[in-house]
């Protein structure tokens, strides 16, 4: 053994050993609380999914089961089934239906429309132009109830009331302010060069944005595409004003009309826990589906501008 090492092993530094214990300590504190944290999250989600599947009996033992025995899978069709015999025609498939329509249409019309905006306000310059992104961005302060008699008065007036006009066409009109700010700092992070090369190349300001700029940035773009697809899915405010007749009625609308029709008699949880999972369920795919873009859209868009 040398005379290096040796000193190596002799040599006792209290001060290192203890940030280490330090480091060590604060770990554990950290994961803790984590853990914690992410057991008050998850507890409401799995009682939810353990109502789903019990028996009318077994909601009201106690103590409480959480692994429920019978499981009962046949209450997520029986619930769709108590539902079409309260309003006939307002079947699971229909209310599907109603609810991609809306969902879908208006997440598509959000996303281009808000890229559309956005690239006008990263590229193009013209008198105002930082003042109405500053106004833009001071709506986001406004409370959405603030405007809803004043909309309904419009839609009422157009004879567009009970129908689904009233939750699609708004977003055409770019309607989302965080939309356009992420997509914008994401444009503003391309280099001019790309455009001018396509430019040069013969091609026009719509081929431009729709085959270099709306590529390279996607990952923004998928994360709007997220967080429009949540919105308009968990959507109960506008539904309830705009729409009166059942058949029209999307899956969140069709839960709390459910829920308003047994109010009279015994809660029927398990039935109401089934809608409910099966509420959650598409957000929470989408959203493991799109993470890494969701995460890395919302990341640049943040730090980068």
């Amino acid at each position: 053994m040398t005379t290096e090492s040796s000193a190596q092993i002799l040599t006792y530094d209290p001060l290192a050993r203890r940030r280490q214990i330090q480091i060590i300590i604060s770990r554990i504190v950290i994961y803790t609380l984590l853990l914690i944290g992410a057991a008050v999250i998850l507890i409401p989600f799995v009682w939810m999914l353990s109502t789903s599947l019990k028996t009318e009996k077994q909601l009201f033992e106690w103590p409480p089961r959480w692994i429920p025995d019978p499981v009962v899978y046949k209450n997520y069709w029986k619930s769709w089934e108590q539902l079409s015999s309260i309003a006939p025609g307002l079947t699971f498939w229909r209310i599907i239906a109603n609810t991609l329509f809306i969902t879908v249409l208006a997440m598509f019309a959000e996303m281009f429309s808000s890229a559309i905006v956005a690239y006008g306000f990263a590229r193009f310059r013209f008198k105002g132009r930082d003042v109405i992104f500053f106004i833009m961005l001071a709506t986001m302060m406004i409370p959405g109830t603030l405007t809803r008699v004043p909309a309904f008065l419009i839609w009422r007036e157009a004879g567009l009331l009970n129908t689904y006009d009233p939750l699609t066409l708004p977003a055409w009109t770019a309607w989302g302010p965080a939309y356009i700010f992420l997509l914008r700092q994401f444009f503003l992070t391309i280099p001019r060069e790309m455009e001018e090369a396509a430019t040069i190349d013969g091609a026009s300001t719509a081929q431009i944005f729709f085959y270099v700029m709306l590529p390279l940035v996607k990952p923004a773009f998928l994360a709007i595409g997220v967080m429009a697809f949540q919105g308009n899915w968990n959507n109960f405010e506008a539904p309830l004003i705009y729409l009166n007749t059942t058949q029209l009625f999307p899956l969140i609308l069709s839960i709390q009309f459910f829920q308003q029709s047994l109010s009279k008699e015994a809660p029927k949880w398990h039935y109401m826990m089934a809608m409910t999972v099966m509420m959650a369920a598409p957000i929470l795919v989408l959203f493991f589906a799109a993470q890494r873009y969701f995460i890395e859209g919302l990341n640049v868009g943040a730090v980068k501008g």
